[in-house]
């Protein structure tokens, strides 16, 4: 066991006028088994590079590891999958490597394969194997679950679970949960560790959220009655003041004047001393403004239905025939592994024309919202997105400020924005559309927790007609009403 430790870290990009980080100061133990959590753009990323001196920093970093990084940027794709790994743990046994492999749900013969003919998932999976076998390094994990269908997340929690030292980067509360003994929230104003997994954390969170806003309301009240009270005060000293003109005892008067202008003085301390303590309280309660979405009513019970649908590519299906019916009211979750032909159905749903077997059925001007996967097509600015939209831009703005997005980045161009703050983007515009059905193909890859909380509570409070795929098991089981498995 060893400290890694972080002493007055200030940074901040030569393009911005804010630090990302001001004289901040922690420890982390090289055993932890770290999740690192914050909303989108507070510089989770930006960390992990600083902790591997990417860029230059004020302060100091002290540590008594070397940190390797995932995603790990393989430098010959083409090359066979062991020949990559050699690469990435020279050291490492091929046993070893098997072990690792199996404990993922790999199997080996993928390791005689071009590491480019791997899915995404395969990689993120063998990659990571080989990283930890790097054993004197300390392993920075940036969103490793983004790839990973439901069971592969669980699989990797579960692996993740047997290991220690890293700082795991993730969104996903059910994954954290299973593997994590640590929480880092990187906040408004500071960073905090504490015991435990993400629930938790987030227990405490709310607890001393609670606790400081009912305090501050009490301060609030204390403030105004103490400014009533510090005015009369005031008034009345004046008053006395200006009566010892013509008093036959001035003395008395006078002495009476300087009472009453102590009092206001005390009143006034007190007052400040209240405002200061006010002042100490919620400096990182979270943008908790809650979202609103206006679904439109379908005039018939059936929006949709899917008669043994089979999504084609060449000659060959990528799933079983699958069959069922969108109701009002439904929120179905799609649910099956990688490349099993989710996205396919929602894409049929749409209307887009691929290759199939069997009838997709959809009524008759039904208007559908929906959040593809892909986020390149996003360019231009925030006005020009609006308006090709047809969404009404104030709204869109307003509902992305409640989402965490901070001022300045309107004035940024779509395609600058982070994967995060893309996926954002996607949602709100969704929100601002009047729709009988939305259509979420994996809406939250890369969205913050307290994002993903909001969108939850919008959705259980609104209960649109809607079809997704989401690989958060959480937001599955608190959002889904059924489930299609492929």
């Amino acid at each position: 066991m060893s400290v890694i430790k972080i002493e007055n870290l200030t940074f901040s990009y030569s393009s911005a006028c804010d630090n990302i980080f001001d004289n901040v100061s922690f420890q982390l133990d090289t055993d932890w088994k770290l999740g690192f959590t914050g909303r989108n753009g507070r510089g989770k990323t930006t960390f992990l590079k600083l902790l591997q001196g990417k860029y230059e920093y004020g302060g100091k970093i002290l540590s008594p590891v070397k940190f390797d990084y995932f995603p790990y940027d393989a430098a010959n794709k083409t090359e066979l999958t062991q020949d990559v790994l050699q690469s990435v743990c020279p050291t490492a046994e091929d046993w070893q490597i098997i072990r690792e492999l199996s404990y993922l749900d790999v199997e080996c013969n993928v390791l005689y394969r071009p590491f480019n003919t791997l899915s995404n998932g395969e990689q993120t999976k063998v990659l990571l194997a080989a990283l930890f076998l790097n054993e004197e390094s300390f392993l920075l994990i940036d969103e490793p679950t983004n790839h990973l269908d439901t069971h592969a997340r669980e699989v990797l929690s579960k692996y993740l679970q047997k290991k220690k030292g890293f700082i795991l980067v993730s969104h996903d509360r059910a994954f954290l949960d299973g593997c994590v003994d640590h929480i880092m929230s990187i906040n408004k104003n500071n960073i905090e560790i504490q015991k435990g997994n993400f629930s938790s954390y987030m227990a405490n969170y709310r607890l001393q959220q609670d606790f400081e806003r009912k305090q501050n309301e009490r301060l609030q009240r204390s403030i105004d009655r103490l400014q009533e009270s510090a005015q009369q005060s005031a008034c009345w000293s004046f008053r006395t003041e200006a009566s010892k003109s013509g008093a036959a005892d001035k003395g008395f008067v006078g002495r009476q004047a300087a009472q009453m202008m102590k009092r206001a003085k005390s009143i006034q301390s007190r007052r400040q001393k209240a405002i200061d303590e006010k002042s100490a309280l919620l400096k990182n309660a979270e943008n908790e403004s809650s979202l609103k979405i206006s679904p439109k009513t379908y005039r018939e019970e059936r929006l949709a239905s899917f008669k043994s649908v089979v999504p084609c590519y060449g000659v060959s299906g990528v799933c079983r025939p699958v069959s069922f019916e969108i109701k009002r009211g439904d929120r179905i979750v799609l649910d099956g592994k990688n490349g099993s032909g989710k996205s396919s159905l929602l894409k049929l749903l749409c209307g887009q024309n691929i290759d199939r077997l069997g009838k997709v059925e959809v009524g008759s001007n039904l208007e559908i919202s929906y959040i593809p996967q892909d986020t390149s097509h996003l360019q231009g600015t925030f006005k020009d997105y609006a308006r090709n939209q047809r969404i009404d831009e104030s709204l869109f703005k307003t509902i992305l400020y409640k989402m965490g997005f901070e001022r300045r980045l309107f004035e940024k161009k779509l395609n600058d924005l982070s994967d995060g703050q893309k996926k954002k983007v996607l949602i709100a515009k969704s929100l601002c559309e009047q729709a009988h059905l939305y259509v979420w193909d994996e809406p939250l890859n890369f969205i913050d927790v307290y994002s993903r909380i909001q969108i939850e509570e919008l959705l259980m409070q609104f209960k649109p007609t809607m079809i997704f795929v989401e690989h958060d098991k959480a937001f599955q089981d608190n959002i889904a009403t059924k489930v299609v498995k492929l």
